[in-house]
């Protein structure tokens, strides 16, 4: 799998770890952005996702806001 994954994240958020929990159990590689550190990068989720929650996940372009493993599983193809 080639796709560019990118997870926006804050390290407090339990979404987000079961997020990267998730996508390192079934070995796909991604980006971990912590938006609570990053200023800019906080700035670029919100202006492609419109919401300021975490976990925000970009895969090749398509925003995914949350933690659904359905959709995620599908956009992935696993």
């Amino acid at each position: 799998m080639d796709k560019k994954i990118i997870v926006y994240s804050t390290p407090t958020c339990p979404h987000c770890i079961r997020l990267k929990e998730f996508l390192r159990e079934n070995n796909i590689v991604f980006d971990n952005i912590d938006v609570s550190t990053d200023k800019t990068k906080a700035d670029e989720m919100i202006k492609k996702s419109g919401q300021m929650g975490v976990p925000v996940i970009d895969i090749d372009g398509e925003i995914i806001v949350g933690f659904d493993t359905s959709v995620i599983k599908q956009k992935l193809g696993i």
